[in-house]
């Protein structure tokens, strides 16, 4: 049930636009909001959509992925095997504000007099452009164009280009370039300290950037920092190429926690000054800083070389390569004026774009739960990456998503330590995590989400199957399958009844916590156990050479196959014959129902306002849990099935995660409920542009904004991918005239087209390939296209 209606965005001052979103009206209440829908990114980089002024801001931030701070956690009871270590991202020094000075006033939007004002995210060019006319209180007009962008091609570099001509009048101009460390300039002084909502990141009243390098040299400068307890390094490099017609000034400073380089011109009338600043980053866990600061010098030395209009060409080619694979293109029916349709096709594309900034150049990191767009979460990676991310990432973007997984199985020593501090063979992957420790303090809603093993081993095997890669098996996946199904096989055992059970672990749904048999649990790992007996016997048979090596580098016996698959065989899965609905655990129908309709909705979400034990001894959920098991094992569920089980979760789930709307959304299509597949597509289409949870301010929820790729493709085009075959049960919504999905499947490119009078399936690029629509297997070929009447 939806508890909350999305917020959308005033039309007046953001006019729908398909390939933008366009701020026409600076308007001062929406200031935190914007900071996150036109935050830019790209995997390794990000900043948030700030003012290029500095000001007015909410919380001004630029996050490099994976460099955080540590700090010990201090339980208030201790006891064997609580994390210890928890993990922060750095807010590093903020490159965006330059400070514009007019006759010696400031620009400041909150007070200004604007003429005019307009600021655009261009989802093709990748770029956030501002153009405004201020009337100065000395009567002067000044036009100022910006245009920022994070560079998708060198996943290191960041570049701002800034405009200001003085149209009517000759004037002193100065404009203030700074980078402001603001981690430590708003410190107050002791130890860390958690914010009181569990979702936000955790404030350092110590100092945390500690400066080691510094370096000057006219308008460039660079920096070296040590993070004080986690060790790890950065070099932050800015340098500035001015074009102005007359005679100008340039000066910089360093300071650990304020540079700036000014630059100070006598501006004739309508003569432009332009300042491009160009910024880059480099991390490493223990690099020396000069090397850092070495590697920020042959960075800018080459943007600087390049110049911005070849970084903006390039961005542009870098998101051609994106949309081409990615575009989902969606028109409704009754939007005569196209508005409708544009509105709807801006927030599809904006999400989609959203999934590309935090992966694209992630490479040799995770992808956070916000993103680069807010410390919200600590900067941690959960389980959205397997779950949510990886599908659309393995159907456009293949590599990334390889790339992902070989970071997860990079963690592995770290989950092979934390499995045996928990008495556990294998491997027990963390909860969230930035360096692959355990960071999760609360055991309940985090260690015992042992689920984790069985959803990164289901994302494994979906990326083989879609990109057709049995190669990453023997890399990397066998070592991961074989680990994982391990932990299982150690965690769970055979009752008095025969069957094998897995108690205390905590389920997707965090509001029923360390119960015994969670459905989703017991059937993720069945499979788990399936797929590693599978693929050790398919090694043994086809490649007794690499099963050799695998059988050292992981000292696999000869009988473990088989109990894995005997334990998959044997596994307790919960169904309650008198309701025909499998409950969320072995106890949950015994709990008290949660009476959410008389709960006032300023309760909402329940983890802020009730205690813990009051939401466990109900049969309330916050996620998604048994549905999201029926859209990722539809085979172990019939379609009565899965239609009472909707229906039974669907009155008791909050909406209280961003995790939910799009797995509802899915299988309410599947199973015929267009109302609410629609419904709560939307809930997850407007997570962010529409603040459905209310704390859009505090980033981008990415999980939610893949979601919505899954909801088009796997809800209302009806893919289904399991066992590596394309299957399509379409399930157009009566309110939208066409829905068109691309698909990369094995070095193949896909289009699918979908209207009320014909199904298009066509292959555009690639090998003859077999698919299955609504029950009949057709291959597509290059020459010709298949059509299908609903």
């Amino acid at each position: 049930m939806l508890r909350r209606e999305p917020v959308e965005l005033p039309e007046r001052s953001f006019p729908r636009d398909p390939w933008r979103l366009v701020e026409a009206h600076f308007d001062p209440r929406y200031v935190a909001r914007t900071e996150t829908v036109f935050a830019l990114a790209n995997g390794y980089l990000g900043v948030r959509g700030t003012q290029d002024e500095g000001r007015p801001v909410f919380s001004p931030g630029t996050f490099v992925n994976g460099f955080h701070e540590t700090w010990p956690i201090r339980h208030a009871e201790e006891s064997h095997g609580l994390a210890r270590t928890g993990q922060t991202i750095v807010n590093v020094p903020d490159p965006t504000a330059l400070t514009l000075f007019v006759d010696d006033e400031p620009l400041v939007l909150s007070i200004a007099r604007l003429r005019e004002y307009g600021r655009v995210l261009d989802l093709r060019s990748g770029t956030l452009t501002r153009e405004l006319l201020w009337s100065t209180p000395a009567g002067k007009h000044v036009k100022v164009r910006t245009t920022r962008l994070v560079s998708l091609h060198d996943r290191h570099l960041m570049a701002i280009d800034y405009e200001v001509t003085v149209l009517d009048h000759p004037a002193p101009v100065v404009v203030r370039s700074l980078l402001v460390n603001h981690q430590d300039r708003s410190r107050a002084g002791g130890g860390a300290a958690r914010a009181p909502d569990p979702r936000l990141g955790t404030v350092f009243p110590r100092r945390v950037l500690d400066l080691r390098t510094r370096r000057v040299d006219g308008g460039r400068f660079v920096l070296g920092y040590r993070a004080a307890e986690s060790g790890m390094t950065l070099g932050v490099g800015v340098d500035h190429r001015v074009e102005v017609a007359d005679g100008h000034d340039v000066t910089s400073l360093v300071d650990p926690d304020l540079s700036e380089t000014v630059v100070r011109v006598d501006a004739g009338a309508g003569v432009p000054i332009r300042v491009t600043k160009y910024v880059t980053y480099h991390s490493s866990r223990s690099a020396d800083t000069d090397d850092l600061a070495d590697r920020c010098e042959r960075t800018l030395d080459r943007a600087m070389a390049d110049g911005f209009a070849l970084l903006a060409a390039r961005q542009r080619a870098e998101l051609d390569r994106f949309w081409d694979r990615a575009d989902v293109e969606v028109e409704e029916r009754d939007a005569s004026d196209g508005a409708g349709s544009a509105a709807l096709q801006q927030a599809v594309r904006w999400n989609l774009f959203q999934v590309a900034q935090a992966t694209w150049r992630a490479e040799s990191g995770g992808v956070p739960a916000k993103g680069l767009t807010s410390p919200a979460y600590e900067g941690h990676y959960f389980w959205d990456t397997e779950m949510y991310v990886l599908p659309f990432l393995c159907y456009t973007q293949p590599r990334i998503a390889r790339n992902l997984l070989r970071f997860r199985h990079a963690m592995l020593p770290q989950a092979r330590r934390r499995a045996a501090e928990l008495d556990l063979m294998g491997a027990a992957f963390p909860w969230r995590t930035i360096n692959g420790e355990e960071a999760s303090a609360y055991y309940e809603a985090g260690t015992a989400q042992f689920h984790l093993n069985a959803d990164i081993a289901y994302a494994l095997r979906r990326y083989v199957d879609v990109r057709g890669d049995p190669g990453f098996l023997a890399e990397a996946g066998a070592e991961l399958l074989i680990e994982t199904a391990r932990m299982w096989a150690d965690l769970g055992f055979y009752g008095d009844d025969g069957r094998f059970h897995i108690h205390g672990v905590t389920g997707p749904d965090e509001y029923t916590t360390v119960v015994n048999d969670n459905t989703f649990t017991n059937l993720m790992a069945r499979e788990n156990l399936r797929d590693a007996a599978s693929v050790v016997e398919r090694i043994r048979r086809d490649d007794p050479a690499e099963y050799a090596t695998l059988t050292d580098a992981v000292r696999l016996r000869p009988e473990e196959a088989d109990i894995w698959r005997h334990a998959a065989a044997a596994m307790a899965i919960p169904y309650d014959e008198a309701r025909g609905i499998h409950p969320q655990d072995a106890a949950f129908l015994d709990r008290e129902v949660w009476d959410l309709d008389a709960t006032p909705k300023e309760r909402f979400p329940l983890l802020l306002h009730y205690h813990p034990l009051v939401i466990y001894r109900h049969q309330v959920v916050k996620q998604a849990d048994v549905v999201l098991a029926m859209f990722l094992l539809g085979d172990e569920f019939t379609d009565e099935q899965k239609r009472r089980n909707f229906e039974y979760y669907e009155r008791l789930t909050t909406g209280d995660s961003s995790l939910s709307a799009c797995v509802q959304a899915i299988v309410a299509a599947e199973i015929g409920e267009e109302k609410a597949a629609l419904d709560y597509f939307r809930y997850a289409l407007l997570m962010d542009l529409g603040d459905v949870e209310g704390n859009v301010a505090d980033g981008v929820h990415i999980a939610s904004a893949a979601g919505v790729w899954m909801a088009l493709a796997y809800g209302f085009a009806g893919l289904r991918d399991r066992g590596g075959e394309l299957r399509f049960s379409p399930h157009l919504p009566t309110a939208w005239a066409r829905l068109r999905l691309p698909l990369r499947f094995r070095d193949r490119q896909v289009e699918i087209v979908l209207t009320h009078d014909r199904e298009t399936y066509r292959l555009l690029e690639g090998e003859p390939l077999t698919i299955t629509v609504r029950g009949h297997r057709h291959q597509l070929t290059s020459t010709g296209m298949l059509q299908v009447s609903p």
